[in-house]
């Protein structure tokens, strides 16, 4: 078992619980961690026995550009894709954070995450 991550990927989006977030959008950062079998990979060094990193990162850009309601939302769509994707993966872990949420103070972001 084995882990592929990328950390830090940054959207402009329009998602939020208000629909003056959705009018204005925000500044948005994902993690996303894919817990796997990467044996077939490590010995045959072919990109086709693992995950593609390239195609995490396009399955979460297509997602960040639906606009959602809730954090937790985009985080289970972005795990149901790789998922569509990578069906022998053990799991997936999904974090999204927005960045000066509308709290009513000061908040650098506001983060969820999911493991599925």
């Amino acid at each position: 078992m084995g882990t592929i991550t990328l950390e830090g990927l940054e959207f402009f989006a329009y998602h939020g619980f208000y629909d003056e977030e959705q009018k204005i959008g925000n500044k948005y950062s994902v993690d996303i961690v894919v817990t796997a079998d990467f044996s077939e990979a490590a010995r045959r060094d072919r990109l086709s026995a693992t995950v593609n990193y390239e195609e995490l990162y396009r399955i979460t850009a297509t997602v960040m550009q639906r606009p959602a309601r809730l954090l937790e939302h985009i985080a289970h769509s972005i795990i149901e894709e790789v998922r569509r994707k990578y069906a022998d993966v053990e799991s997936v872990e999904v974090s999204v954070s927005k960045f000066n949420p509308p709290v009513g103070g000061v908040c650098h972001r506001a983060k969820i995450t999911l493991k599925e």
